[in-house]
């Protein structure tokens, strides 16, 4: 009896044993897969939306598992506190411009914390450190898109089916070109007339850009004018000639001008002989008066010549002019 009891207290201890060494097992195995016997720091993000996200769900950095989130709490309207554990030996990898979103631990797995991005020239992240959430469209928002794009597509369709209806009563310039065949003849030549038009307008940039070539060609006259100094100062110099050509008889034709308009005048002597016939028979009459004068003043200087009471006069002055011409002649 004594011997059965032994036996069973042995068995009960047994088993005791073993649940205490499972139980240890299990908090070890536990808190290895919680980092909760690894030194952490604590960082946090404010989210507007966590979309499920809760307490003990895993935060992923790099495709590696690098914490857990310690507490969700609210902190104002529309917001919510994310506190994260992080491992310590991950803190040198994670910097302090690192972006924070909400993904899924696949297909319709947990919510999980993704921190990704980082520049390693910004400060490595510390404990209390806040991180800038990143805005993920969420599946709700997802399936309010399809549904909105499901409906423009119904619409689309809608409107399409009206269209090819109406197409096959030849409703419309579409409609009657396949209706009708004369406008379809029409549309044709149309075409046809168009592919002859642009056909000209090619030859004719060919022909303008041969053209140009020659134009620019090197030792013609537009790259003379351009490069050549020499000949574009002769131009220039032409030029200036031509208009002081012009310019000369332009002022030539002014005085003829002016010479023209004192001709058909009569405030002149020439005036007077074209365009006064009895201005011109005075003028006449005075000429012959003038010349009959001349006549019988040289007939009287003649005569005094041979006064006797002048003769001496005369002579000495012959005399003086002879003595003058010798003293010229002399001088030479």
């Amino acid at each position: 009896m004594e011997a059965t009891e032994n036996r069973k207290a042995i068995i009960v201890g047994i088993f005791l044993a073993l649940g205490l060494i499972i139980f240890i097992v299990g908090v070890l195995t536990l808190g290895s897969a919680q980092k909760t016997f690894n030194k952490s720091i604590h960082i946090t993000a404010v989210f507007d939306d966590v979309a499920g996200l809760k307490k003990g769900n895993n935060v992923w950095f790099s495709g590696v598992k690098v914490g857990t989130i310690s507490d969700v709490r609210f902190t104002g309207p529309s917001q919510v506190d994310v506190k994260m554990s992080i491992d310590e030996a991950s803190q040198p990898y994670i910097h302090h411009d690192a972006g924070v979103k909400i993904g899924s631990d696949g297909l319709i797995g947990n919510k999980i914390i993704v921190i990704e991005g980082g520049s390693p020239h910004a400060p490595v992240v510390q404990d209390g450190d806040v991180l800038q959430v990143e805005k993920v469209a969420s599946t709700d928002d997802m399936l309010k898109t399809l549904q909105q794009n499901n409906v423009n597509l119904l619409a689309i369709t809608k409107d399409f089916k009206e269209l090819s209806h109406k197409i096959l009563q030849g409703k419309g310039t579409v409609g009657a070109l396949l209706a009708d065949s004369t406008m379809g003849i029409q549309l044709k030549n149309t075409m046809k007339n168009l592919e002859t038009t642009s056909q000209s307008a090619a030859r004719m940039a060919v022909q303008l850009d041969n053209f140009g070539k020659k134009i620019n060609t090197k030792g013609g006259l537009a790259d003379k004018l351009l490069t050549d100094t020499v000949t574009f100062n002769k131009i220039q110099g032409a030029i200036a000639q031509l208009q002081k050509t012009v310019n000369s008889a332009s002022e030539l034709t002014q005085n003829l001008n002016t010479a023209s308009r004192k001709l058909t005048t009569t405030d002149n002597a020439i005036g007077v002989l074209l365009n006064d016939p009895k201005g011109a028979e005075q003028v006449r009459t005075s000429l012959n008066n003038i010349q009959q004068s001349s006549i019988k003043l040289n007939d009287d200087l003649e005569a005094a010549q041979h006064n006797f009471l002048l003769k001496g006069f005369f002579k000495k002055k012959a005399k003086a002019q002879a003595d003058s011409l010798k003293k010229a002649a002399g001088g030479k």
